[in-house]
Parts: C-alpha cells; sequence; structure tokens
C-alpha cells in the first residue's frame, strides 16, 4: 500500500520539513525538476533544489522512500524532444541517473502532461510520444540505476494518447515498466468550465450527460481496461479547491437562502483570488497572461472563513454536498465566492472506493494543503492503513 504526497519545494517556508507527518506516508515526492531542451540538463527552476538533500534525509530518517518528480504542468515543455531520439534518451537517462546518484534518491515520478496531448499550450509534442516514453522506461530499466527505481507516472483520468490523439487501448508494457501510476482525479471542473462542478469527482455516471467530464469511477474503468492492474493504481486526491464567482441569484436554488444549486454558472472575468499559496496574474510559460489562479486549500478554507478549524462548515456560509460526486460545495453569500473542494467526508469515500477496487493507495497534491492532517487522517483509515492518528 502506498500513502504519499507531493512536497513542493516552493511552499517550504510556510510548510518546512518539519510539518510533515512523515510517520503517515510511506513514500513523499519532491516537486519540481523540470525539463530543458537540453536532455542532459534537469532544472529546478520554479523550487529549491538546496532542499532537495534535506527533504531525502528527512524522509529516510522517517523510513519514508523519497522520490522526485519531473515535469509538472509548466515544467514538461521538452519532454517529448528529451525521448523522442535515442541520443536524446541516453541523456536524459545519464541526467537522471545523476540525479539519483547525487540524492540517493530511492524514487522518481515522471509527470508528463501530456503523452501525446498538448498541455500548457507551448509544450514540444509527437504522435509518437507515446510510443517514445515507453522505449525511454524500458532503456531506463535496463541500467542499474533504473533496475533499483521505484517508477511512477502522474497520469490523466484517460490512458495515454496514441497517434491518432485518442487512449491506447493497451498500456499493459508500461505496466511491465512502472510500479505504479498516480491518476490525476483533479482539476476535472475549473475557471474552464461552463459551471460551477466538482474539482475531483468520485463518480459522475449519475449526473447529467454534460455534467460527465471524468472521475475515479470512469479514469479506474479506462484505465483497467487498458491492461493497467488495479495494484498498480494509486487514486491522487486534492488538498485543495477551486473558486467562482457566483451571484446570489444564480447560487441558490429558486430564491432559497439555503439550498445551493448544482453546476450554477459563473462570471468567468471576475475570477476570485484564492488563499495566500494562490498565484497571482502573471504570464506563463508559453508567454500567455493569466489570471490569478483561485486555488484554495484545505487550510485556506479554514483562513478565509469558510471552514471551522475542524473542518465543518462555517457560520454564514452556505454548503451543499453533492452525492452524486461525492464532493462538497460551499458559498458566501456576502463575497459572493463558491468553491468546489475535498473535505473529510469525500476524502472518505475515496478512502473506501481505494479499499473496494484493491488500488495501491492514495498520493494528495500537495503535502501542505491540509490543516491538522484532516484529510490525510480521513483517507488513511477508510484506505486501511493502520495506527492512523484521530
Amino acid at each position: 500500500m502506498v500513502a504519499a504526497a507531493w512536497y513542493a519545494g516552493w511552499h517550504a517556508s510556510d510548510f518546512t520539513l518539519d510539518d510533515v507527518s512523515w510517520e503517515k506516508y510511506t513514500l513523499m515526492t519532491y516537486a519540481f525538476a523540470v525539463t530543458t531542451d537540453n536532455p542532459s540538463i534537469l532544472s529546478f527552476n520554479g523550487s529549491n533544489e538546496t532542499l532537495v538533500e534535506p527533504f531525502v534525509k528527512k524522509a529516510h530518517e522517517n523510513g519514508v522512500k523519497a522520490s522526485v518528480s519531473i515535469g509538472g504542468w509548466t515544467g514538461s515543455l521538452f519532454y517529448s524532444s528529451n525521448v523522442g531520439s535515442e541520443q536524446n534518451r541516453t541523456q536524459f537517462i545519464q541526467a537522471i541517473e545523476g540525479l539519483v546518484n547525487k540524492y540517493d534518491l530511492d524514487a522518481i515520478d515522471f509527470d508528463w502532461e501530456y503523452p501525446g496531448r498538448q498541455g500548457i499550450g507551448c509544450n514540444a509534442i509527437s504522435p509518437n510520444d507515446t510510443a517514445n516514453f515507453l522505449t525511454f522506461l524500458q532503456e531506463l530499466r535496463k541500467t542499474e540505476v533504473g533496475k533499483k527505481l521505484t517508477l511512477t507516472a502522474a497520469v490523466s483520468l484517460n490512458p495515454f494518447a496514441g497517434p491518432d490523439g485518442t487512449p491506447v487501448t493497451d498500456v499493459t508494457a508500461f505496466a511491465k515498466e512502472l510500479d505504479f501510476i498516480e491518476i490525476m482525479n483533479y482539476d476535472v471542473w475549473g475557471s474552464w468550465s461552463t459551471g460551477v462542478g466538482p474539482d475531483a469527482p468520485l463518480n459522475d455516471s449519475c449526473a447529467a450527460t454534460a455534467n460527465q467530464q471524468g472521475s475515479a469511477v470512469s479514469a479506474i474503468k479506462a484505465w483497467t481496461k487498458a491492461g493497467m492492474p488495479p495494484s498498480q493504481i494509486v487514486l491522487a486526491v486534492p488538498g485543495y479547491g477551486h473558486s467562482f464567482s457566483v451571484n446570489n441569484t444564480a447560487a441558490f436554488v429558486n430564491g432559497s437562502t439555503t439550498e445551493l444549486a448544482a453546476y450554477p454558472g459563473f462570471n468567468a472575468s471576475n475570477q476570485p483570488f484564492g488563499d495566500k499559496w494562490d498565484d497571482g496574474p502573471t504570464t506563463d510559460e508559453c508567454g500567455n497572461p493569466q489570471l490569478q489562479g483561485g486555488i484554495f486549500d484545505f487550510w485556506g478554507l479554514v483562513d478565509g472563513g469558510f471552514l471551522n478549524e475542524n473542518g465543518t462548515v462555517a457560520d454564514g456560509i452556505a454548503s451543499r454536498f453533492d452525492n452524486c460526486s461525492q464532493t462538497p460545495y460551499v458559498y458566501n453569500p456576502k463575497t459572493e465566492v463558491m468553491v468546489s473542494y475535498d473535505n473529510a467526508e469525500s476524502f472518505k469515500a475515496k478512502g473506501n472506493f481505494i479499499m473496494q477496487n484493491q488500488l495501491r493507495g492514495f498520493s494528495m497534491w500537495e503535502a501542505g494543503g491540509d490543516f491538522d492532517d484532516i484529510l490525510l487522517d480521513s483517507i488513511r483509515e477508510a484506505a486501511g492503513f493502520d495506527d492512523c492518528d484521530d
């Protein structure tokens, strides 16, 4: 069983290595090393490489495997070219070997967003991405370093894209090279959507067809059908939620002041600010202007007055728990901000899902997003981990 999380180096001043509940994890992944246009060079631009050594030391002191994730949303620009030729793959593998040896890593996590598909908007991309990624993994596994590593991949709700852009139907070869995949069951609905929907739906088959954008249920079905064993699937879960600007008329059902509407429309041009970790207006890696992210971490919902310190809904805040997606919503009628997020109840549902489907475990983005381990303890207990603190 895997109890894991990603540790964001850029948040280390607020959430230090000593703040991690190491005893509750089996693996911790440092985010991110990013790809560069030189396959022999990995960069920690945007994170803090000086923290990697103490990160690994702290993990090993607590009997936790230490991993580094390569890529991420803004760091996958050159994955395609780095695995696109034999020469580049060799150099990329040597760069990974150097990273592993330098920091005594136990694992490497590949967070390519996304093979065969465009991610942030300016990633290098090729119809051969998925095939080249497999070849790269096979070549890495043959090395002395690769034979010893735990190799993981953070993946989307559907299997990797094939040459025609549709998900491949057979991933059994990937299952032979990867110890497990982490299905990123989050960011399903957000500021890009047509309405306020669940950030991380457990299920959406019970929703209207237009509101079926993908879920943990559909993702597990797709990956296992393609040949990934449940025992090699980790469910990646979010310690954060997305905020939306929703006026009172749209937020409530038929003029009610208590019952929140499902999938209400929102004002996309008025993206609310999230908590203090939220990205402000900026220009992304592709040179495109971006609004603030509107992200509220679970602790940010407490700081922002949406939740009490025990994780319950604060006074004056309207709430709804959607039984279909098994996710909650909160709404401040004064500021007209609605947030779709995950709480202890939804994490319990995801933990039960992990146990019932005999999945490998969970991984949370990110370790520092929780508040007093409310989410972590809930999913650990439901998924069947022992010694869960109350």
